[in-house]
Parts: C-alpha cells; structure tokens; sequence
C-alpha cells in the first residue's frame, strides 16, 4: 500500500513515498514501513527586525509541487495507485486565508516574537504568575486547562493582525496552521486536526468531543466564524482536487488525510505510543516529549500536555527553539570559515584517505577526540529566546569559561553538550509530574550522529535507543496515520514495532561527574545573565 507524505518543516518540505508491507491479517510482527523514495525542496524564512518570523504560503505549495511531481516521474506506478496523502508540519504559525483559501499575509512562523504588547494587554492585567495576569491565566485553566503565556502563542499573533493590519483583518475567512492551509489549496476544505486545534490553546477542557471554548474566545474578541471545523488525525478530510492534482503531477480524487503537527508525529515515528515512552527530538528546533494518559501543567516551567493524534492520550512537552539550528551555526561559523576551509586547514574532500561524507562527520570525530566537559566550557543554546522552562525572548547564546588552552574542538563540543544539558533540564522537569520509560528514543538529524547520542546518553546518564530512520520520524508517523485510517492498522500502538531501533548507547559512568558539575552551572547561567539580556536586546534598534 503506497502513501505519499509531506513533512513541511521550517526550511524545507521532504516528501516521501512509503510502502506498507506486510497483511494486517497476518503476523503483525512482520509488517514494516519502507520508504520507496524521496525528495526536498527547501524555502525561506524571514527574521523582521520587531522580532517577526514570516514565510510566504506559495514558497510551501512551490516546494511540494516540485517534489511530488520528481518523485511522480520516478514511481508513475506507484503513485497511480496512491492509498492517500498525509501531512506532518511546524506547528503554531498563523495562517490566514480568504474564502477562496488564498493567504492574505505571510505566516507568522512559530519563533515569531512580535505579540508580546499585545499578551500583556489581553492577558496582563493583574498580578503575574508565568508571566500572565492571575485573572485570565485562572479563566483560561478553568476552561481549557491551559494558557497562552508565551509571546509566541498563535492567540497574540492572530489578535496582533486584528489590531496592527485592521483592513487585511476584516477581508479573513479562516484561521488555519501550515498544513491545513495546504489541505485548504489540495481540497478546497478548511479543517484542523485536533492536534492542531489544541495549539490555539482555546479549546473546552473535554477532549472526547473537541470544541472550541467560546467564553475564552468571545472575552479576547476572537471572531468565532474564523474557527475552521475540528477533526481526527486519521481522517480523510477530502480528495485532491484537479487543479492541484494537476499540479503536483498526482491522480485527482487521491484521499487526502487531515495528518498531524511535528510534535504530535514525533512520538508515533519515534514508535513512543504507551504512557511514560519518552523521546528527545533535535532538530532545527529540540524537545523532550513523554507520553501521557493524564493532562498535566508546569505553568512555572512552561511545560504542558498537548494533545496527540491517539485518543486519550497526550504528549507532555517541553521544548527548545533552537537546537540543531545552533549545530548549523557552529557549522558555519566555528567549523567552516569564510573561505570555505575546514578545521584542519585542509578541505575535507582534499585530505588523502578522506572518509568524511560530510562536515558534519568531521565535526563528530574531531569532538569525539574532546573530553567530556569541553574543558570546562559552557555553551548556552538560546539563539532565538528560549521558551521552557524561562519564557524570554531575549536571551541567546554564550560561551562561558573560556580560557588560553580553550580551542574550537572544545567550543564546538561545548555546543552539543550545551543542547544535551538543556534537553537533561526538561527530562529532570518531566519526572517531576510522572515517571518515564528508559530507554529514551533520539530522532531528528541530531541523532544521525553516533558521538551525540553518546553525549546525550552520558549527559542524561540514561540509556538511549536511535531508530532506523531518525530524520523522517514526521513522515513515518504521518503514512501511519493514512494506515490506521484506513483500517490497515488495529491502531497506532503497532507503531512500536513497525518502527525499528538500529543502536543503543549506555551511558559512561565515568562522564557523570564532570557532567553534573557543569549541568549545575549551565542551570544557574539565565538567572545571572537575565538584566544584561535585557539591556542588550530588548529593543528593536540592537
């Protein structure tokens, strides 16, 4: 059975071909998910100088037009007979569409910071807790059992528009996130999953029957009629319409499934489906996500339960802005230099012997070679603010403890560890509100790389398990979902063994020690730098 899915992510769409192998009336253990065949297209994102974070719409659907017409024109046979289209995409953007599913601006990306004057006009008055006032953080918990405390939560960036673009404002039929919006362009539908939904922060406590809360919704002026319909992950919201189909090189009337948000996905690709199954995600952002039957809050640390795609259960969820992004930046900036030379001064591709696919090979060796600790260097990974556990938006980056003997091998190691110990601090803050499973899985393009498993397991001094296809963990949970929709899966629990572990690290006892020391201090590293944060970035002229 073939299913095509698209993972739109914030760089790029990788658009993949699975086949589902195996007969749902046979042995269960024998079925697997292999995928056929790939391709991506990459798109921009623009940083605005009031702390915006837009993408252009058209970028998105010109990246999946390309890919899925390459891989049309490679596998004719196999997308002839399409089972259906699925979806895994960045969460928490704000798309606004016309009647006729045209945007009407560009996104407002997840990392886009601009709406905090606006969550302190609506949810500031009074005293503070998580920095929202008593009152509305009171009324959003008793009604929906969370709240929208960060500038970056999608409410603050739709009621930014309605006050800041008032006569783009009045021309929106609907309110959708990234992938909907492309199932608006491939059915002409406007829907959200409910995982989707959930990220508005602005639905009824009940999650059997999701509806939106309109108490919560009218006192913040939400319009209602901008509310698309709610529906399940596995559903099929549609076939492709002829124009589109026509488009992307596929067969019209191909069922197209409402799919699911990145951290939804990650879980079902990383094959976590029962209570306490935990994962550590890098990639260009990061997280920690542990499964959940109960909905629980840390309003202090900003971790909560969000909903997942397998009813009645949730992922409880702390998250990093940027992770593997702070990889790309020592890539570029400590590895690479500007005339294109590596660490050694020789090319990579030039050095007798060479075995190096990548710099991202090379950086792993020459970091494997550094003691753990990075010579006592600490590198903190909050290139664009940091969300969990400390909202604000202008923290960043720093190197802390550099000394004469200091040299980019330690620099560079200090980056991994620096993200390996953020990741310790939501694992730590997790186990504060339930018990998780060891061992933790590893996804992302994080855990491509051996030597940062390692690190992550002797920094978390957990065992940890990367699985056979870490970067395409959406993708996979997305084909999953198309599967259980069509009845080809009891449910998603199968994923546990349709999603293969291909090695596992032990932690280093040995690591420990000079690892809690520096964990200590990364730890202490906000608090004693958060005034100067403030000097240096709070205004849009630095």
């Amino acid at each position: 059975m073939y299913i095509l899915t698209f993972d739109i992510g914030t760089t790029g769409v990788k658009t993949c071909l699975f086949n589902l192998l195996g007969d749902k009336n046979d042995d269960k253990s024998s079925r697997s998910l292999q995928l056929v065949d790939a391709a991506f297209g990459d798109y921009g994102l623009e940083i605005l100088p009031n702390g915006g974070a837009e993408q252009d719409p058209d970028e998105w659907w010109a990246a999946i037009v390309d890919t899925s017409r390459s891989i049309a024109a490679k596998n004719p046979d196999a997308v002839r007979e399409l089972a259906g289209i699925s979806f895994c995409s960045q969460m928490q953007s704000v798309v606004l569409l016309d009647k006729n599913g045209h945007h009407l601006r560009p996104s407002m990306s997840y990392m886009d910071q601009r709406a905090g004057d606006i969550k302190d006009k609506y949810g500031g008055p009074g005293p503070k807790i998580a920095d929202v006032g008593i009152p509305f953080l009171l009324k959003s918990l008793i009604q929906t059992g969370v709240v929208s405390a960060s500038d970056k939560d999608p409410v603050w960036k739709y009621l930014w528009v309605k006050e800041n673009e008032a006569e783009l404002f009045q021309k929106v039929y609907k309110w959708l996130d990234v992938k909907e919006a492309i199932i608006a362009r491939m059915t002409g539908r406007f829907i959200r999953s409910h995982d989707s939904a959930f990220t508005m922060l602005l639905l009824d406590k009940d999650d059997s029957n999701p509806a939106y809360s309109l108490p919560l919704i009218h006192g913040l002026g939400i319009e209602e009629s901008h509310l698309p319909e709610i529906v399940k992950s596995t559903d099929n919201v549609g076939g492709l319409l002829p124009e589109a189909a026509q488009e992307m090189g596929l067969r019209a009337g191909t069922p197209v499934f409402a799919g699911g948000g990145d951290s939804s996905l990650s879980s079902v690709g990383a094959g976590c489906v029962a209570p306490g199954d935990t994962h550590v995600y890098m990639g260009t952002s990061g997280w920690v996500s542990a499964v959940t039957d109960r909905k629980l809050t840390d309003t202090q640390a900003m971790v909560a339960s969000v909903v997942g795609v397998q009813p009645g259960l949730y992922n409880y969820f702390a998250e990093l802005e940027t992770a593997g992004k702070c990889l790309e930046w020592v890539r570029d900036h400590l590895a690479l230099d500007e005339i294109n030379i590596y660490l050694s001064k020789t090319s990579v591709s030039d050095a007798p012997g060479a075995e190096h696919t990548s710099l991202y090979d090379y950086m792993s060796e020459v970091i494997s070679k550094s003691p753990s600790g990075s010579g006592g260097v600490i590198f903190t990974p909050w290139l664009h603010g940091n969300r969990c556990p400390f909202e604000d938006s202008n923290a960043r980056g720093m190197f802390f403890n550099i000394s004469l003997d200091t040299g980019k091998t330690e620099l560079i190691r200090a980056v991994v560890e620096g993200v390996c110990y953020h990741m310790r601090w939501f694992v730590e803050l997790i186990e504060k509100k339930m018990e998780i499973k060891s061992p933790i899985r590893f996804i992302g393009g994080g855990a491509l790389s051996s030597v940062t498993a390692g690190i992550l397991a002797d920094i978390l001094q957990l065992p940890v398990e990367t699985v056979d296809d870490p970067q395409n963990f959406g993708a996979v949970g997305a084909a999953l979902l198309v599967a259980a929709g069509l009845g080809e899966l009891e449910d998603l629990s199968e994923a546990r063994r349709i999603v293969k572990v291909n090695r596992s690290f032990t932690p280093n006892p040995d690591a420990k020690a000079v690892h809690d020391r520096n964990y200590e201090v990364f730890k202490t590293m906000y608090k004693a730098n958060r005034d100067a944060f403030q000097l240096l970035n709070a205004t849009s002229e630095n």
